[in-house]
């Protein structure tokens, strides 16, 4: 009697491995079939972090008002006629600590300066210092820390001693102290101060991330596989612990402008002819009684830009943060 007709690839002609190559081909047909594998739709690729946070970041209102102010600052720091045709340091004692004239929205310091136009030339010191400064301490502490998260060992131990020490010196006082012995009028000696003691913050927080991010499955079958120690850096845990540096840098970056203007308003930072809030504050202290709109604008501007940088690493730090999705 002639066997039963079987068509090709069935299970019971077949045995396990026929089973095994038919579920194979059942799974590719699904991916290819219009409907996906539920039948609803075309599959969606695989999303990346980056690309769900990008997603996330676009439909937030904070990302989006912090992100315009930030823009703005940009623009204006770097074309700040733009906006302000007169010269910051042009000025007329006739006109000192008068307020607002045509022309003249915020009035007159008290050598006679348009506020407007210094409050405008200010933005490009403060964009200045607090971009160099966190790009400086974000390099640092990142090689540094990854470092020693991945090697661990004697190199570990002498970093963490390091930071230690770091962390133990009050900011303001070590400026004070630093920075007195300074007599460059420019922004370096200021961006050096901060990178000398802001490096150990990111170089921890990179530490962590390198440790965490080492020990996942990927990066072990990364080693077994023969990967060398500057691959397995650069291809597999880096692009994965960088998440919390940018967060921890985009939120210090404000309060690198806020240090910024401390410094400079307690005499030992920048230092006139240079354009600063933080000079231009400190000289109108004393006049808040007669004159408060000397005081009020470069507070105010220097108070907007580094909220718009507070908030947009908030912004950052939920979009890259899965736990608080």
């Amino acid at each position: 009697m002639p066997e039963p007709h079987q068509p090709e690839g069935a299970i019971a002609a077949t045995g396990m491995g026929g089973a095994m190559d038919l579920a194979a081909s059942e799974a590719t047909s699904l991916d290819k079939t219009p409907g996906g594998p539920d039948g609803g739709g075309p599959s969606a690729p695989a999303r990346s972090l980056w690309s769900d946070a990008w997603r996330d970041l676009r439909r937030n209102p904070i990302f989006i008002v912090s992100g315009l102010v930030i823009l703005f600052l940009v623009v204006i720091s770097l074309w700040p006629s733009l906006i302000a045709s007169g010269n910051p340091l042009d000025c007329d004692l006739a006109n000192a600590q008068k307020g607002s004239a045509p022309g003249h929205p915020f009035g007159y310091n008290e050598q006679g300066c348009d506020v407007y136009t210094r409050v405008v030339y200010g933005t490009r010191i403060s964009v200045t210092v607090g971009v160099c400064a966190t790009l400086g301490v974000a390099v640092i502490g990142s090689v540094l820390g990854g470092l020693a998260g991945f090697f661990g060992g004697a190199w570990d131990a002498v970093l963490s001693r390091i930071t230690d020490i770091f962390f133990a010196i009050p900011v303001v006082l070590g400026g004070l102290v630093l920075l007195s012995v300074v007599t460059s009028s420019t922004v370096w000696p200021v961006i050096g101060f901060m990178v000398l003691l802001g490096w150990p913050q990111i170089s921890r927080i990179a530490r962590g991330s390198v440790i965490t991010a080492k020990q996942n499955d990927y990066v072990q079958a990364a080693r077994a596989l023969g990967a060398s120690n500057s691959r397995m850096l650069l291809r597999h845990i880096t692009p994965n612990a960088i998440a919390p540096v940018i967060v921890v840098a985009t939120i210090a970056l404000g309060t690198y402008i806020a240090l910024e203007a401390t410094l400079s308003y307690l005499g030992v930072g920048l230092k006139p002819p240079t354009v600063s809030w933080g000079i231009d504050i400190s000289a109108a202290s004393q006049y808040i009684r007669n004159a408060p709109h000397m005081l009020l604008w470069p507070a105010g501007a220097l108070a907007i830009t580094v909220l718009a940088f507070i908030m947009l690493g908030d912004a950052v730090r939920d979009a890259l943060d899965p736990k608080l999705r």
